[in-house]
């Protein structure tokens, strides 16, 4: 079973990334008490960009995808954000992503606004040469709006770090000169930081086990579940039985394999590089997809896509704290549920910060041509997460909110005051 399928909403509640966007927003604007005005600035992008992408595929035939890049706010700094490339984006989607990013970068207090791209491209149905050839294309056409101190792009799903030498090396020939922090999420060998691919699943689990400490467990007795097993996921899945944790199941897009005295992270890392999945992984149970979100554990770690907790399934989620690894797992109407049974829910903006935290980083070596150590940026990456936690606790304690309204409130408060110091110009 996909997790596509077993994550999807039913028919009384379509998750609409952007709509839920929109809520959280206007309910942190409705705390800080901000006019219509102010509230409508926030909500609106500052610009958006769609672009026609012909490829030319290696049949010889041509085929035109379409592209997307939406700069949310620069109030802060420039836009940062990630370029994904999945059959199913489209502009809204985009629009979401790009506002949560804002607020992830001011709840971090990173220097940036927040950014998103995407092209509606299944990457799995083409080769690395066109995609190579899409990535160039799409890079000359939003080349315009993209720039060290403007608009810099990372990976995200579908993406990788040879996705962003292909994106550096577009836009340096373009300028004539090579400008390493156009964009992060690179390779080493040309400008990336250590530490970068694994910095958001590092976050993630710091954060986790924050939460469990916050909520008085011991990693050595607790129970994980990890949804999904790509970039984020299996990193976290790998921390967190690092750290004493037992994960018990974990699933990718293909299905989800459960054992309870515990999987093997590494030998099933070693399964899926093998295989490309983890179905069929030895010493492991099949599940059904969509049971590993319902599965009697203390953490679970939705780490795939949007709206996979929701009004359908929100009842019968039996962890007690929840770690959002991807943007939007969970949708306002499972939300209200969490919160009503006493569930620790860390929202997105804070739990998968670690990576644009990195990319931060990558950005400011970049600038400065000179790179720090492995050990450098994960002790600087966790003192930065858990300075956030701490404030998210603490305002959540102080306004008597859920962390989700104390973060999103932090980071709005934060985006609105510099606006509002800033001026509006003309």
């Amino acid at each position: 079973m996909s997790l596509l399928t077993a994550g999807e909403a039913p028919a009384t509640e379509v998750s609409n990334p952007l709509e839920e966007a929109r809520a959280q927003l206007a309910a942190a604007v409705g705390v800080l008490g901000y006019g219509e005005g102010l509230h409508k600035l926030l909500a609106t992008p500052r610009r958006e960009l769609t672009v026609g992408i012909p490829l030319r595929r290696d049949d010889g035939t041509t085929e035109v995808l379409t592209g997307y890049r939406v700069q949310h706010n620069f109030s802060r700094g420039p836009a940062k954000g990630g370029l994904r490339y999945a059959p199913n984006v489209d502009l809204d989607e985009v629009r979401a992503l790009a506002m949560w990013m804002t607020w992830k970068c001011s709840l971090l207090d990173l220097p940036y606004g927040g950014a998103k791209g995407g092209i509606t491209i299944d990457p799995r149905r083409y080769s690395q040469a066109e995609l190579e050839r899409v990535t160039r294309r799409y890079t000359s056409e939003i080349l315009p709006i993209i720039g060290p101190e403007r608009d810099i792009p990372a990976p995200d799903i579908g993406t990788d770090e040879r996705t962003m030498a292909w994106m550096m090396d577009t836009y340096s020939v373009n300028v004539g000169y090579t400008v390493p922090a156009v964009v992060t999420g690179k390779p080493v060998s040309v400008g990336g930081s250590l530490g970068r691919a694994s910095a958001t699943s590092k976050g993630v689990v710091t954060i986790a086990l924050a939460a469990l400490a916050h909520r008085g467990l011991k990693p050595s007795a607790t129970t994980a579940a990890v949804q999904g097993f790509g970039k984020v996921g299996a990193g976290a899945a790998r921390f967190l039985a690092e750290a004493g944790v037992k994960v018990t199941a974990v699933a990718d897009q293909y299905g989800a394999v459960h054992h309870g005295a515990g999987l093997d992270i590494p030998a099933l890392q070693e399964h899926v590089a093998a295989t490309g999945s983890v179905v069929g992984f030895a010493g492991s149970e099949p599940l059904p997809a969509g049971e590993l979100l319902e599965l009697d554990v203390d953490l679970l770690i939705p780490a795939a896509v949007e709206g996979v907790l929701n009004e359908a399934n929100a009842h019968r989620i039996r962890a007690q704290v929840i770690v959002e690894g991807a943007n939007g797992p969970t949708t306002a109407a499972a939300d209200k549920v969490f919160t009503e049974a006493g569930k620790l829910v860390v929202p997105d903006i804070l739990a998968n910060a670690g990576g644009v935290v990195v990319s931060y980083f990558e950005w400011v070596q970049g600038n400065h041509a000179y790179w720090w150590t492995a050990a450098e940026v994960d002790q600087r990456l966790q003192a930065r997460m858990l300075q956030a936690w701490d404030g998210v606790v603490a305002t959540a304690a102080e306004r008597r909110l859920s962390l989700r309204e104390a973060a999103t409130v932090t980071a709005v408060q934060r985006v609105a005051e510099a606006h509002q110091i800033r001026g509006l110009y003309p």
